[in-house]
């Protein structure tokens, strides 16, 4: 077996829809805990102790994203963390935000400090860490949906907008600022950790999106743009991760906010060559293997699966290839490397 070297590149030429060299491998998320039972080697540990254990730790994942075949590992610190660190957004928290008192009192303008006090230990170290060749995909993690939620849950939104139509309009539009001052200071000071710059945000669940189509238009979209525009501006591609079907909003999202590529699929909605079908000669596709296969198959049919979709989907355009989700912690680390060494058998890594 040749060598594996990354090449972020690659991951590039998806993203802006260009057929790579060599078909990369991505991932939204990988936990922790399966990489430290692939490796033997502690990482969870790390990534909560000093400067130089954080480093270390972004060291041994990158190691073991080589050892994979990836060119590119994910990397985010969510926006949530400075709310209700997503409990709201796990239906575990009341709402904070009912009335425009609560919502003019909000101490908006602590949270681009609070955040750098947080996290910029954290982007420092990934840039260190960081062998060459390899860089991240991801940012700021979080997008505009997702946010809203941890200050008011899912089903209070609904009520808001009725009780409080002026907050509700007021509110998306202070988160919107929030994520835009965020993703200027992280890109102004390390854009150059990131190949790809990505935020998720699920909007759909199997049958449609959770909001209206209209609602989706009218108060996530707008914001989107300006994140997406920050992103262009630093000459990054932009990546959005939505599970869900999307499709009402998949035009506006392409033409009206400019993403580059999309990620997220489960064949319960549509198989991954249908979303290549439909967008391949437009964005960039990233993810495919359906997440029941990785979970509940064995490794030879992940192998089979991914083996029977990889010629479907040849010859449209940017992909990258992975989970239609994510590395998760109960994921089993063998069909994480059976998928990882199919895709590489397709492209010869190990001839």
């Amino acid at each position: 077996m040749r060598e594996f070297k990354p090449d972020y590149r690659h991951v590039v030429d998806a993203a802006c829809n260009r057929e790579a060299d060599r078909l990369p491998l991505y991932e939204h998320g990988m936990d922790v805990t399966v990489i430290q039972k692939i490796t033997g080697e502690e990482i969870e540990l790390l990534l909560d102790g000093n400067y130089a254990d954080k480093v270390e730790a972004h060291r041994r994942i990158c190691r073991a994203a080589i050892r994979l075949g990836y060119d590119c590992i994910p990397f985010e610190r969510c926006l949530v963390h400075l709310i209700q660190n997503g409990k709201a957004l796990r239906g575990q928290a009341p709402s904070i935000i009912e009335s425009m008192e609560d919502l003019e009192t909000y101490p908006w303008d602590n949270k681009l400090s609070e955040y750098k006090q947080r996290f910029e230990e954290d982007f420092a170290a990934l840039g260190e860490a960081l062998p060459e060749g390899m860089k991240a995909i991801g940012g700021i993690g979080n997008g505009l949906f997702e946010t809203i939620q941890d200050f008011v849950p899912f089903q209070d939104l609904a009520f808001l907008q009725a009780d409080e139509p002026e907050v509700y309009e007021e509110l998306w539009k202070k988160i919107g600022n929030l994520m835009a001052a965020l993703w200027k200071w992280m890109l102004d000071n390390y854009a150059d950790s990131f190949a790809v710059c990505r935020f998720g945000d699920d909007l759909g669940f199997r049958s449609s999106t959770l909001l209206r189509p209209d609602e989706i238009r009218k108060h996530i979209l707008p914001q989107y743009k300006r994140v997406v525009d920050l992103v262009h501006s630093h000459n990054k591609p932009f990546l959005l991760h939505s599970c869900g079907r999307i499709y009402d909003v998949m035009d506006d999202l392409i033409n009206e906010v400019g993403i580059d590529a999309k990620h997220s699929n489960e064949d319960a909605i549509d198989t991954f060559d249908v979303w290549v079908k439909r967008y391949g000669d437009r964005i960039g596709n990233f993810g495919g293997i359906e997440m029941n296969i990785m979970t509940l198959n064995t490794p030879d049919e992940v192998k089979a699966y991914v083996r029977n979709l990889l010629p479907k989907i040849e010859g449209h355009g940017g992909i990258a290839i992975g989970t239609g989700n994510q590395i998760s912690s109960y994921t089993e680390p063998a069909n994480w490397i059976a998928m990882t060494d199919a895709v590489r058998e397709w492209r010869g890594d190990f001839n």
